[in-house]
């Protein structure tokens, strides 16, 4: 395969979401056949699964995006130990009604930023242990948990640390690997 869409979900909806622009660091690092597309989820009713004979317009076009591509980015911030109910809300969406998880067979990375010591290790855990369940391959290592530190992105958005670039770098290079890998 010679381009590979990536759908990237960002589990933050704040304006000046510090996950969004990790993911927009990130996608620099990746090789030119990669392009990373945003999927947008703040507009999703939330899921009821008396709904799921008639989604609405906002819940086709995330199925259809999750659909079209051949690889998955989730970039999380944690909530309370956990992922944002817009992220829950997202993936439940995309992964029914029961038979028709877009999300299946999808390789995927997870990845997140925080302020906090831990960055967002439990939150991709929690992330993690769903993916698992909907059949989604997710890279294992290396993780990444990334912590907020004066300078770490500088003001193009580029990650200004050059030690936390060179990791960034390598866990990309990990990713971008995992996709090629479970596309064949």
């Amino acid at each position: 395969m010679s381009q590979y869409r990536i759908a990237v979900v960002v589990g933050s909806l704040r304006k000046d979401s510090l996950n969004r622009k990790l993911a927009l660091a990130l996608a620099r690092l990746a090789p030119p056949e990669f392009s990373f597309e945003h999927v947008r989820i703040d507009d999703l009713p939330l899921y009821n699964q008396d709904n799921d004979g008639h989604p609405s317009e906002p819940v086709k076009r995330l199925k259809s995006e999750i659909a079209a591509a051949q690889g998955l980015l989730f970039v999380t911030p944690e909530y309370n130990r956990s992922i944002p109910g817009v992220l829950k809300n997202a993936i439940d969406h995309a992964s029914r009604p029961y038979g028709q998880n877009t999300w299946a067979g999808k390789p995927a990375g997870v990845i997140g930023i925080s302020v906090g010591a831990i960055g967002t290790a439990l939150a991709q855990q929690h992330l993690r242990n769903i993916l698992a369940y909907l059949n989604v391959p997710t890279l294992g290592q290396p993780e990444a948990f990334v912590q907020v530190k004066d300078g770490l992105l500088d003001e193009a958005g580029n990650i200004g640390i050059e030690a936390t670039r060179q990791f960034l770098q390598g866990w990309v290079n990990q990713y971008v690997a995992w996709v090629k890998t479970h596309t064949g």
